[in-house]
């Protein structure tokens, strides 16, 4: 099994990167088919880029050739150019010792395309406060960088959930304050 990571259209990245994550070489537990679908397994991991398994990961490999996932292509964000991963800014968010869970989606922004809008929960005794707000802000920034900043943070309760347990992203996205520029 061979990782390795390409651009938008498959052309193959070295060094520490950025990129799509896909696998190069075939391994002894690779599925062959979807029963009854083989078409749907052909298109879903094998025609995005020619010859390579694509699993829908974006991924960055860093100066030691480690490769750390940062969430599925579809929840990244492009802010300022810039292309995030929502998983990776919920990580830095959730590493936080007051937060419980965050959830964070893309909102239009006239300048930057799109802003980072965060839901968070904090932990059982916390309580929202302007010194928090700007405290979050800056751990985010300091985990990640500048570019990874929240916009808003938005204090909640809870956030939605399906059956399994998982974060619905996108009933997020459609209550999150549209207004903001």
């Amino acid at each position: 099994m061979q990782p390795a990571l390409v651009d938008n259209e498959g052309q193959p990245q070295e060094g520490a990167c950025e990129g799509n994550l896909v696998i190069t070489e075939s391994w002894p537990g690779q599925a062959r088919t979807l029963y009854g679908d083989h078409d749907r397994f052909e298109q879903t991991y094998f025609s995005t880029f020619k010859n390579v398994y694509f699993s829908g990961d974006g991924a960055r490999r860093d100066e030691d050739g480690y490769y750390w996932i940062t969430g599925r292509v579809d929840d990244v964000l492009n802010v300022s150019g810039h292309r995030l991963g929502t998983a990776e800014i919920e990580s830095a968010l959730v590493s936080h010792p007051k937060i419980a869970e965050a959830a964070v989606v893309g909102i239009p922004h006239s300048i930057k395309g799109q802003a980072i809008y965060a839901y968070i929960t904090l932990n059982h005794g916390e309580e929202p406060s302007p010194e928090l707000y700007t405290e979050v802000r800056q751990w985010v920034r300091k985990e990640i960088g500048p570019i990874a900043t929240p916009d808003v943070l938005h204090w909640t309760d809870s956030l939605p959930k399906t059956r399994s347990g998982k974060i619905m992203r996108a009933y997020s996205a459609q209550n999150c304050h549209r207004g903001y520029q």
